[in-house]
């Protein structure tokens, strides 16, 4: 059975920087990143595939990167120029599978 566990997140300024990481226990197929938001739905972020082909959110397009490596069965989320609406817990998932979600603040 595929468990995910994720790490980084935290709290930055407008503008800062974050990475997220997203282990897999089990095989590594395609890897999605999805966010909530207080009072929001939850809504899709970036993935990337099995053969590395990655897919983006408008409204992230640009400022994050969606990557992974193989041989350590993880999956990164890196996103750049942060903007107080990307304020959120941010999931990762692999088929039914997902991660227990880490809270990304941005905040001045």
């Amino acid at each position: 059975q595929v468990q995910l566990v994720e790490s980084g997140g935290g709290l930055v300024q407008p503008g800062g920087s974050l990475g997220l990481s997203c282990r897999v226990s089990g095989k590594f197929s395609t890897m999605r990143w999805f966010r909530q938001a207080p009072g929001k739905p939850r809504e899709f972020v970036a993935s990337i595939t099995g053969d590395g082909t990655p897919d983006y959110e408008q409204s992230v397009r640009g400022r994050f990167t969606i990557s992974r490596d193989n041989a350590k069965n993880t999956g990164y989320l890196q996103m750049n120029n942060l903007k107080p609406e990307d304020t959120a817990i941010y999931y990762c998932n692999m088929n039914i599978a997902w991660g227990q979600g880490i809270r990304v603040t941005v905040s001045s």
